[in-house]
């Protein structure tokens, strides 16, 4: 099939020029007629050509059989010469000139064997299956937010291909790399995008709604979860539309829409929102280990199991494969959806027993803004929207399967948030899990791992923060072949994962307020105020599609703000 690609495309050259390619390669002394010319005598191929006027036929060169056709294209370019000399005659048909045709495609520059491999991707020529197990789906946040952040060398081997044109001493296949998930065809079914879109959206934020739900009250945190789900669903929408109008990732919108500083924008509040994550991880590890330590009768400090978390963090943060996280992750996952079903468990069992607590109100008016930022928390899943659209078969579906699975999440995360402060009211605790019996051996064993799940998740966490600084520092050289650098950025990991050990450190005690800063300072902005942005300056064309954008950037700013500061003067008033 790539051969008549070739020929089709080589009949538009000029013949001169091929003739001219070819002839540098051929002897001058042989050459090929277009009928078939006897076979030499056994051994004659292995005889040097006489040194003569006469023409001989090329098959009595060494390997004459398998050259045979470079000869006949060099004689059927002379004789399109004369067809353009000589009008009075033409050349009747033949029955070699398919055979000679399809021969011609091999002078096509680029058109050998090294063209075709190099074309699709040094021998990767089936698409990759992007969500076909789970090391695909952390092959995500290897391109999250449509950003290419995998560190090979192979990425600086093809930016030197790019720069200088491959020779014949280039290597035709090498060690397979993925392929960005931007710039290549997907190939994932509905099915296979509808759990990914419900593994990137269910994740540890869901363990904060109770709490959450005890600061704003049953039915104001109920009606701020759906609103705030509605209103992300929107901004979804609208860079899912950017990203039609606009190739590449989020950054990549940015920089083509509004410039390069608009990128590096973005990039930065990604990274801002990923430490946020990590800080908010190792605190509720640390506070959940500590309440399973007390259950067994063992006092440990946080600020202690803050520092056991580092020393296990710093190795964990060294890997640049994410994918060989993959089975500590897996079983992660399987551990927070035990978690979850116990929590579901427990609380409708214990509803139809003892009926609703009496403490809980529909409303609290001292600490309701908590609610606000950490409800943006929970739904913050925008960095892994674009890699999951790229890697459907058919993209034209995926805003249907989005807003099923942002109805589906948004139910489950109701439910969580309702059924555990309706079942505890005013005794709700951050770490849910202490709620719970703590005699109950199940209930201490799906404590500690829920614990280890978030731990584990952590460096997973980290790593889009971790590639995206380290591209600003050090640019895409790789340390595969650098000592040096790569000891530089084990150095800069090290000092990133005690900076947010220190932040959490900080933050310890109040993991809900800090959980609503960071959805409120760091996760207004991704999910709000840029895609509006973007999608005014770029793709908007009617007045109500501009009123509406710009509506959105003054919701998204004020939210940010208002939310921000108030969670600064709950968080100082209850530190007084």
């Amino acid at each position: 099939m790539s051969d008549q690609v070739y020929s089709s495309s080589l009949r538009d050259q000029d013949p001169e020029a091929r003739e001219a390619i070819l002839s540098q390669h051929l002897h001058p002394q042989f050459t090929a007629s277009f009928q078939e010319e006897p076979l030499p005598e056994s051994g004659s191929s292995d005889q040097p050509a006489e040194d003569n006027s006469e023409p001989q036929s090329s098959l009595k060169l060494q390997g004459g059989d398998i050259h045979r056709d470079l000869y006949r294209i060099e004689a059927k370019s002379k004789q399109a010469k004369l067809d353009k000399r000589s009008a009075s005659f033409s050349f009747p048909p033949r029955e070699n000139d398919d055979a000679i045709e399809e021969g011609v495609a091999a002078l096509e520059p680029g058109s050998f064997r090294r063209h075709f491999v190099q074309q699709h991707q040094n021998g990767q020529l089936d698409h990759p299956r992007v969500t076909a197990s789970f090391l695909d789906f952390l092959d995500l946040f290897g391109h999250f937010a449509g950003e290419d952040l995998a560190e090979t060398e192979e990425d600086s081997i093809l930016s030197e291909e790019r720069e200088n044109s491959p020779s014949e001493q280039t290597p035709l296949l090498r060690r397979p790399r993925r392929r960005s998930q931007v710039s290549r065809p997907g190939d994932a079914s509905n099915v296979k995008t509808f759990f990914t879109l419900l593994k990137a959206f269910v994740g540890t934020g869901i363990i904060f709604l109770p709490k959450a739900f005890r600061n704003g009250g049953i039915l104001f945190s109920s009606v701020t979860l759906v609103t705030v789900s509605v209103i992300t669903t929107v901004c979804f929408h609208l860079l899912l539309q950017c990203r039609r109008k606009y190739s590449g990732g989020y950054g990549d919108l940015g920089e083509h829409i509004a410039g390069p500083r608009i990128r590096s924008l973005i990039l930065t509040s990604i990274a801002i929102s990923q430490i946020g994550f990590v800080c908010a991880c190792i605190i509720f590890t640390a506070e959940n280990a500590q309440a399973f330590l007390q259950a067994m009768a063992v006092r440990v400090p946080t600020n202690s199991l803050i520092l056991l978390q580092l020393l296990l963090l710093i190795p964990l943060a060294w890997i640049r494969n994410i994918s060989k996280l993959g089975p500590v992750a897996l079983l992660a996952d399987v551990f927070i959806l035990l978690g979850l079903g116990y929590i579901y468990w427990y609380d409708v069992a214990s509803l139809m027993t003892n009926g609703v607590d009496p403490t809980v109100q529909l409303f609290n008016p001292k600490s309701f803004t908590l609610t606000i930022g950490s409800s943006i928390f929970t739904f913050e899943g925008i960095g892994l929207v674009l890699p999951i659209q790229s890697s459907m078969k058919r993209p034209e579906h995926f805003d249907r399967l989005l807003y099923i699975v942002m109805a589906i999440i948004t139910v489950l995360f109701t439910a969580v948030g309702a059924l555990s402060y309706a079942t505890f009211g005013f005794r709700t605790q951050t770490e849910i899990f202490s709620n719970f019996p703590q005699t109950d051996r199940l209930v201490n064993t799906i404590q500690f791992l829920y614990s280890l799940a978030i731990l584990v998740g952590t460096p997973i966490q980290l790593f889009p923060a971790t590639r995206i600084t380290e591209g600003k520092l050090f640019g895409p050289k790789s340390g595969k072949k650098d000592p040096s650098i790569k000891w530089k950025k084990n150095v800069f990991r090290i000092v990133l994962v005690i900076c947010c050990g220190i932040i959490s450190w900080a933050g310890a005690g109040d993991l809900d307020k800090f959980v609503s800063l960071i959805g409120s300072f760091a996760c207004v902005p991704l999910v709000y105020i840029y895609p509006a942005y973007l999608h005014w300056k770029g793709v908007a064309e009617t007045p109500w599609e501009k009123r509406g954008d710009i509506a959105m950037m003054v919701l998204g700013l004020a939210f940010m703000i208002y939310t921000t500061l108030a969670t600064l003067a709950v968080w100082v008033q209850g530190s007084s």
